[in-house]
């Protein structure tokens, strides 16, 4: 057996929640983090690599579900755009995304794809914005401006203010006219 059928299997058995869970954050879709969880998996274990361990190899599963997500928004972008011009696709998409289960998702989704993902890195894999650069293929800068405009935007999206005693990284959240 090869060393990386192991990894595999630890990841599909043990981790595969984690990973789907990361795609969902992204795609805010249950059928299309699978997807991308699926190809990921695919893509990362069908060529040879030198994994040295599981961890190994679930980074290099988590680096290719963002790409993954990148470029299909970028294909379906384009896919719109030239439907637009050719004056194609009047009627609504048929797997349009669902609704949005909660606030932050529906924030999320004004997001651009390359933005929402630098956000996801950043607070859901704790990533520093030097390392989101280094994964994406982008500048520090870039991420850093991601970073600063989709903070506002969110901000601003789901009524966050600054805790009123000036307390760093305190926030209150108004929503309805109730503070939680």
């Amino acid at each position: 057996m090869a060393q990386w059928q192991g990894f595999y299997d630890e990841l599909a058995s043990s981790r595969y929640g984690a990973l789907l869970a990361y795609g969902m954050v992204l795609t805010g879709q249950r059928a299309t983090a699978e997807d991308l969880v699926q190809e990921a998996l695919v893509r990362v274990f069908s060529t040879p690599r030198r994994l040295v361990s599981a961890a190994h190899a679930e980074s290099y599963v988590r680096r290719t579900i963002s790409s993954l997500y990148i470029d299909d928004a970028r294909r379906a972008s384009l896919l719109d755009r030239t439907a637009r011009r050719m004056g194609w696709g009047s009627e609504p998409v048929a797997d349009a995304p669902a609704e949005p289960t909660d606030e932050v998702d529906a924030a999320l989704r004004h997001l651009s794809p390359q933005v929402r993902t630098c956000v996801v890195l950043r607070y859901y894999d704790d990533l520093t914005a030097s390392q989101i650069a280094e994964r994406l293929g982008l500048s520090v800068g870039t991420v850093k401006r991601y970073l600063h405009d989709a903070s506002a935007g969110l901000r601003a999206e789901l009524a966050v203010t600054a805790d009123p005693d000036g307390v760093e990284g305190v926030a209150v959240v108004a929503h309805r006219g109730k503070a939680r």
